[in-house]
């Protein structure tokens, strides 16, 4: 686990530091979820069904229906085993 130590800006912002911002592919615009648990705050990356897919919207939905008939047909081919 690394660990890094940032300092809190005016209007309580942060900088993350680059090193971390390439590793995890975070960029200007990108969304982050703050997490707070107790004492502890934890940043997730959110992943979206462009990051999954490279689509979203109606065409995230064909991709899903596909996935879903897909597995179906799998499932029926393992009850004729």
């Amino acid at each position: 686990m690394d660990r890094f130590r940032v300092k809190v800006h005016k209007k309580g912002l942060i900088v993350i530091p680059a090193e971390v911002r390439r590793r995890l592919g975070i960029c200007e615009g990108s969304h982050l979820d703050l997490i707070v648990e107790g004492d502890e705050i934890r940043l997730i990356i959110p992943r979206s069904l462009r990051d999954a897919f490279g689509v979203d919207g109606e065409k995230a939905l064909e991709v899903v229906k596909l996935i879903h008939a897909s597995r179906r047909m799998e499932i029926e081919k393992e009850k004729c085993l």
